[in-house]
């Protein structure tokens, strides 16, 4: 196995714009993935991620900006099944043909050797099913060979939507085991999802866009760390009370029922010293632990089944690398 220098790996995304008719789906968006680590690719439904993975592998033109893989755009690689593997929709198979001739006619078609198939097979835990019709799969397998496929080239880069999809808990184990070792390996790995929970777990940095935009990015340890925070609180006076919250640095505040609100961004001790000074009780002040999913909520202001009104182009299966 021969990794890419790094300065191949990187996922250049720089300034790109796309519009479908009169829904921007994605604006200016600029972020760098390094190689050498899992980066999760974070947004509510609609936010413009598969619009962004698609200009990104050549399928969508941006409107403006350019994505790229290492110094060049993707339809520029003179190799791209070596260079990038990319899984968008694990569905794009001949129901007919066995997982094993699938990746034949795959590597015959990407001029790859086709020692590989067996190679990969036996790496995503398919060796035993490479024989049988893929109709009969699971959508778990379908999710193994569509990354089996991406695999072919042993490229660099990873680029994966929801790749633990269908999958049972020790399928997702071990996706996730899959992935790291990559990354170990000096391979760039870009994934998105929204199990967020299992990102949490997976990934060492976050890109997490909202409505096309990005709203942060950088290592997962930020997000978690001693400088994020979510309080509880009831009052009597919460309107007096978000008026003084509001006003502190780094405070988002959320009404989370009549007495109630949900504060972000500032320890408890800190609410109590601003409650103090202006003069308002408190009847309860309780600081819960922060996840990804705590903060992700609060950088998109989404609520878990709320979904922003971008648009993700048509389409169907997509698997690169092919």
């Amino acid at each position: 196995m021969v990794v890419a220098p790094a300065e191949h790996g990187r996922i250049v995304v720089e300034g790109v714009s796309k519009s479908f008719g009169p829904v921007r789906a994605v604006n200016e968006l600029s972020f760098v993935v390094e190689p050498g680590g899992v980066t999760g690719f974070l947004g509510p439904n609609g936010a413009g991620k598969t619009t962004t993975l698609r200009m990104l592998l050549g399928l969508v033109t941006p409107d403006s900006g350019v994505a790229r893989i290492g110094s060049r755009r993707y339809a520029d690689l003179p190799t791209p099944a070596h260079e990038v593997g990319a899984v968008l929709d694990a569905s794009g198979f001949h129901p007919a043909r066995s997982g094993r001739d699938h990746l034949r006619v795959s590597c015959t078609l990407g001029g790859l050797p086709l020692r590989r198939v067996d190679e990969v097979l036996d790496l995503v835990g398919l060796s035993d099913a490479g024989t049988r019709r893929v109709r009969g799969y699971s959508l778990g397998m379908r999710q193994r060979l569509a990354l089996a496929g991406a695999l072919l080239g042993d490229p660099p880069v990873l680029i994966l939507d929801e790749p633990t999809n269908g999958l049972d808990p020790e399928g997702i184990a071990w996706m996730r085991r899959l992935l790291q070792g990559f990354a170990e390996q000096g391979r760039t790995v870009l994934v998105s999802s929204h199990v967020l929970s299992e990102v949490q777990q997976l990934v060492d940095q976050v890109v997490i866009i909202r409505r096309g935009q990005l709203v942060h990015h950088g290592p997962l340890a930020e997000l978690s760390g001693p400088d994020a925070h979510v309080v509880s609180i009831r009052s009597p006076r919460t309107e007096a009370l978000t008026a003084a919250l509001s006003a502190a640095e780094g405070c988002r505040v959320e009404r989370a029922g009549p007495d109630r609100l949900r504060v972000t961004g500032v320890p408890a001790s800190r609410i109590g010293d601003i409650a103090f000074a202006a003069g308002v009780m408190l009847h309860e002040l309780t600081p819960h632990a922060v996840g990804l999913e705590d903060v992700f909520f609060s950088l998109t202001n989404a609520t878990g089944t709320d979904s922003d009104p971008g648009v993700d182009p048509p389409g169907g299966a997509v698997t690169c690398g092919r």
